[in-house]
């Protein structure tokens, strides 16, 4: 059985690995694993957030991979991203790129972008 086949018998619900078997010497360990964070997003996202790594991050790319827009790429990365637990800088902080890219596309004034960027502080 593969992972997506694992996925669509759970239909999103949380589940706990109970047996893994390593493949190479057949020694099985037991006990309460949680899969990996990633592996518990729907096969959808986990496609989306496979295609975004495989395009460097390129939001550009990802439109036109999936023919959608910025913000609608933009609001699946944070409904995706919220998903997840975080370990590293704070993500509450903006993405300097993530504000350009915004600008550029008149989603918000040259002043707001510079509040976000901390130029107004």
């Amino acid at each position: 059985m593969d992972w997506q086949e694992l996925t669509d018998l759970t239909r999103g619900q949380a589940f706990v690995i109970e047996r893994v078997r390593l493949a190479g010497s057949g020694i099985a360990i037991e006990g309460a694993f949680e899969p990996p964070q990633l592996a518990r997003l729907s096969i959808e996202d986990q496609v989306f957030v496979a295609a975004f790594v495989r395009s460097h991050g390129s939001i550009k790319e990802m439109e036109r991979i999936f023919g959608v827009s910025y913000p609608t790429i933009k609001a699946r990365l944070n409904r995706i991203g919220e998903l997840l637990d975080f370990a590293g800088p704070d993500p509450a902080l903006p993405d300097p790129a993530d504000v350009i890219a915004r600008l550029r596309q008149g989603e918000i004034s040259p002043e707001q972008a510079l509040a976000e960027l901390g130029g107004s502080r």
